[in-house]
């Protein structure tokens, strides 16, 4: 061995050592970790804040007989008499049909008695707000069931952005940087969520929330992904665990800020326009690292290195500043693994084991995305003050990820799973048990305890799946079935359309996909504390 690959060996240092002698997680760690955490408040509060820019606000029928268009009042006296009780509302999923109806007079002399009025109900085609709130269903007239699925169509757009945002973003993050494709995020979504406030018509909104959601797709994956790759081995787990607290409250504040301020315009402008301020961190937030590295650029991670020991107070070995130098061998790569990943793939396609294992996989993730979106969406027709039981069905997220969090770690990951899906199974369908009853408290304690299994559940199917798959396809199998899970969020907004063919059968659609994914988890094999499979044959053999 010469004097020369002596050298190079011994300048042969891991990433994860210069962090150890960074710190882990460090003052500058933390400082930088807090400020990518806040865009993640405003990217999920722009996910959710269609559920109230898109809400249906109360509203009946104009009376021509009894008022005039211009000055109408909402709760008149006379519409105990000229207007459908609205005792059809349904508690859970609250598709009401009769908003849309009054009762037809017997002569044209425009008298509103309430002997002028039969029991013979008619349709209309002028309406009567309630004025304290407004959404689009008012600006836009989506009134009545022949527009509900525009206001579906509103959420679905959401979600099908997602799905264009994550694959975009992602491959041109791995191509241009995790900072630059952050802040391009952070501007798409700031930008898309002003506009829609000056959208001309329905379609231009729709559009502008499409756009929307393609930038905040790229905020929480991103931040994710700066987080993890900034600390230690030791510490990735707990910067992806405060991250999703940090979107459960993003997705809470939408409540209280929808509640006081009930105009759909100013609610967007408040959880769009303020995300601006975070462009600036274009001259804050220094580039991972690890992706520097990863494309050859040594000086430049060297330098936010030496900054990042500044901040920290630590002195750094000089076999860890010698491992910048051209002839090192930092231990990592940007090589392109096709060529390796075909075969493994090829392999694990062959194993009928494999392929119905993964099946049962994709089948959960999208079970997950459309009982977690759905219970959110429909959180608001819960009976009760709809702002609180957002809230909550949001903030419930909190205890469902560290109820994930203990269970995989004391119960295993199958177990766990298994537990979460049949938990949120089984409470989705008591609900169309006591939905028409007087227990409201009831219902809204079996929704909480759904949404809390199936966060449970979604926390548990992104460890437990990394688990199952070989190294070389790891990333992009985790990233295919967070795909498909997108697409059962995608039918998430239609759901509450069923119930108007039967009432509980939205909530009974959630509780037989949760029970049957619960079911199907059987099948699938106990990872924890063993090896992370490295080839399909080693996957074959958990």
């Amino acid at each position: 061995m010469d004097h020369k690959e002596r050298m190079t060996r011994q300048r042969n240092v891991d990433f994860d050592d210069i962090l150890e002698e960074l710190g882990e997680l460090g003052h500058y760690q933390i400082f930088i970790y807090i400020l990518i955490c806040l865009p993640v408040l405003f990217g999920a509060a722009n996910s959710l804040s269609y559920v109230f820019t898109a809400g249906v606000p109360q509203y009946r029928c104009l009376v021509p007989e009894c008022e005039t268009s211009e000055y109408p009042i909402y709760d008149a006296d006379f519409t105990k008499w000229a207007i459908p009780d609205k005792s059809s509302v349904n508690q859970v999923i609250g598709v009401k049909t009769d908003l849309c109806s009054r009762y037809r007079t017997k002569t044209e002399n425009h008298n509103c008695t309430p002997d002028a009025f039969t029991t013979i109900v008619e349709s209309c085609t002028q309406f009567v707000f309630e004025p304290t709130e407004r959404t689009i269903v008012k600006d836009w007239l989506l009134t009545c069931l022949d527009n509900q699925w525009k206001i579906s169509l509103v959420g679905s757009s959401h979600f099908a952005g997602i799905i264009v945002g994550s694959f975009m973003f992602g491959v041109l993050a791995d191509s241009f940087g995790r900072k630059l494709i952050f802040i391009v995020c952070i501007f798409v979504m700031t930008t898309s969520g002003i506009l829609q406030v000056v959208s001309p018509n329905y379609w231009v909104f729709v559009l502008f929330v499409f756009l929307n959601s393609v930038g905040t797709a790229g905020v929480y994956p991103l931040a994710f992904i700066i987080g993890v790759e900034m600390v230690g081995k030791r510490k990735r787990e707990f910067t992806g665990f405060v991250l999703n607290y940090f979107y459960a409250l993003g997705e809470a504040v939408v409540a209280p800020i929808s509640y006081w301020v009930p105009d759909w315009t100013h609610l967007q402008l408040i959880v769009s326009a303020p995300a601006a301020i975070f462009m600036l961190y274009y001259w804050i937030v220094p580039e991972s690292v690890r992706w520097l590295l990863a494309k050859g650029r040594r000086t430049e991670a060297k330098k936010i290195v030496i900054n990042v020991a500044k901040y920290n107070k630590v002195t750094l070995s000089d076999n860890v500043m010698d491992s910048f130098k051209e002839n090192s061998t930092l231990q990592i790569s940007d090589e392109d693994n096709s060529d390796r990943m075909y075969p493994v793939i090829k392999d694990m396609f062959l194993s009928r084991k494999l392929v119905l294992r993964f099946v049962i996989v994709y089948f959960i993730w999208a079970v997950n995305s459309f009982i977690f979106y759905g219970l959110s969406i429909n959180s608001t027709a819960l009976s009760g003050n709809k702002y609180i039981n957002f809230a909550l069905v949001s903030l419930v997220e909190i205890p469902g990820y560290t109820l994930a969090w203990i269970c995989i770690k004391k119960l295993g990951r199958r177990i766990s799973l298994i537990g979460s899906l049949l938990l949120c199974g089984i409470t989705c369908t008591l609900t169309i048990f006591v939905q028409n009853s007087n227990l409201n408290w009831v219902v809204i304690i079996l929704f909480l305890t759904g949404k809390l299994g199936v966060t449970a559940s979604f926390a548990i199917s992104y460890v437990y799946t990394a688990e199952m798959l070989p190294t070389i396809v790891r990333s992009g199998g985790v990233g295919s079935a967070s795909t498909i899970g997108r697409f059962g969020a995608l039918l998430a907004p239609f759901v509450p359309l069923l119930g108007l063919y039967w009432d509980p059968l939205p909530m009974l659609f959630f509780g037989f996909f949760g029970v049957t994914a619960g079911l199907l988890a059987i099948k699938l094999p106990e990872t924890h504390g063993l090896k992370l499979p490295e080839t399909a044959e080693e996957a074959k053999l958990l």
